[in-house]
């Protein structure tokens, strides 16, 4: 079926010798018409020697990191459709005819194959929690239409890989892509497949702070080029936010007295406030900017012809499943998604919170001053989680908001004993309650999931 068809196996090797030879031979077993080619990253073992042994044409990069790889086999081999996989025997091959009729059937540019683990040493518990983690993150700011972005076995059109500038370099890159995915709105599909722990005396490259670091800065930096009126709004926000509370209690004062005692501190809020202005209008210019650049990048989408299709049944089985398909919404995902959502809920009633008791507390002193500063937060925090976190429960809204109330007295509980002990135990804190708020905040906030969730909000409506 593939014998028309130029189809290019590209591997990414540092230090395989153990499994090169076995994951070359298994994938010219599932494809035999296909181009196997090993690229080298700087190998001190008998990686190559093993790969060419085993029938694969070798290539080098000597620049190291798997983002460098990538961006050199890309830019050098020329096919319809290219299969990424590891070097290190953790994916089957046997999959990969499956995901050459998936993409063909779509057509799709991206085929990524949603690893489900055969084994306890498939994993470390620091990657699985990571990974997803990333997913999750990337798929609340880019788009929820890509699982397991980590995966390291996919498929990709020409026009994929011809349309991608590939600039990360190291295991970053899979982020990258994921990014290019969903921002030209490729059609993508997933396929689940085994995932396997690596052969005995092969070890992991990937270390999972540092690169898990690596990561979540290339998130920030994508934010930033692609959603820049996002990234500079919320630093405005934030300095906005700054700003006010610093200038707050000068205006106090001079509607009191008529005076301003603090010149220094209201200099400060008027430069921190100009700062916001200068973001969102960064933000603004920046976002002109880049949707010439997302332009750029979709006419050299469309240079390419689209891949080759071909009708498949298969592609409807239960193994299966379309990328736009709403069975990738899985209750991980959804959950991920509301603690996420959760969490910058409780940023904006901690926000609400310390400020009105910075505003309150130099005439009603820190606990009368929180006394009123907390049920307006948790009116807040309450409709924020109705309409953006959870949904609409079957209550009407008053015995919703009574419900959510009551069920997270444990949670007050939690806020508010923590801040007292920080009021009356920290002198800096009594100084500035902002500090104990933001304490007992943290305190309450996983009590006030649980109960959110499971209480108020666990019949829903979804938006």
């Amino acid at each position: 079926m593939f014998n028309q068809l130029k189809i290019a196996v590209l591997i990414p090797c540092h230090n395989e010798e153990v499994s090169i030879a076995k994951v070359v031979s298994d994938f010219r077993l599932a494809l035999p018409d296909a181009a196997i080619y090993v690229f080298d990253n700087n190998s001190s073992d008998n990686t190559v020697s093993e790969a060419r042994s085993a029938g694969a044409m070798v290539r080098h990069e000597t620049q190291q990191g798997k983002g460098h790889v990538v961006r050199r086999m890309f830019r050098d081999i020329d096919a319809d459709f290219y299969l990424m996989v590891d070097g290190d025997d953790t994916y089957d091959a046997s999959l990969a005819p499956d995901m050459i009729k998936l993409a063909m059937s779509g057509p799709y540019d991206l085929v990524n194959c949603i690893r489900r683990e055969t084994g306890d040493a498939a994993y470390r518990g620091g990657h699985r929690f990571g990974n997803r983690l990333l997913t999750g993150v990337v798929r609340q700011i880019f788009g929820n239409r890509i699982l397991d972005m980590l995966s390291g076995y996919k498929i990709f059109s020409r026009r994929f890989v011809k349309s991608f500038p590939a600039l990360s370099t190291g295991f970053d890159i899979e982020t990258e892509l994921t990014v290019h995915t969903l921002e030209l709105s490729m059609p993508a599909a997933h396929i689940e497949g085994e995932y396997r722990g690596r052969a005995e005396g092969s070890e992991s490259k990937l270390r999972t702070y540092r690169d898990g670091w690596r990561i979540l800065m290339l998130i920030i930096r994508l934010v930033r080029h692609e959603r820049p009126m996002v990234f500079f709004g919320v630093m405005a926000g934030l300095l906005v936010t700054l700003a006010l509370l610093l200038i707050w209690p000068v205006i106090l004062t001079y509607l009191d007295t008529g005076l301003v005692p603090r010149f220094p501190t209201a200099f400060l809020a008027m430069g921190i406030m100009l700062l916001a202005s200068l973001s969102v209008f960064t933000g603004t210019i920046l976002d002109t900017v880049t949707r010439g650049r997302k332009e750029l990048r979709m006419l050299t989408y469309l240079q390419y012809p689209p891949p080759v299709f071909v009708p498949n049944t298969f592609a409807d089985s239960a193994t299966i499943r379309s990328a736009d398909n709403t069975a990738l919404t899985t209750g991980y995902d959804d959950l991920l998604g509301q603690m996420l959502r959760f969490g910058l809920v409780g940023v904006v009633g901690y926000i609400v919170n310390a400020g009105l008791v910075e505003a309150l507390v130099l005439n009603m002193g820190p606990l009368r001053a929180q006394m009123l500063a907390f049920p307006a937060a948790v009116t807040v925090t309450w409709w924020l989680n109705r309409r953006f976190t959870f949904g609409a429960s079957h209550h009407a809204m008053h015995h919703e908001w009574l419900r959510y109330v009551l069920a997270n007295m444990l949670g007050w509980s939690a806020n508010n004993g923590a801040y007292l002990w920080m009021i009356f135990s920290v002198p800096l804190a009594y100084q500035h309650p902002a500090l104990a708020v933001a304490v007992g905040s943290l305190a309450g906030m996983v009590l006030n999931f649980s109960a959110s969730r499971l209480i108020v909000f666990k019949k829903i409506r979804q938006a």
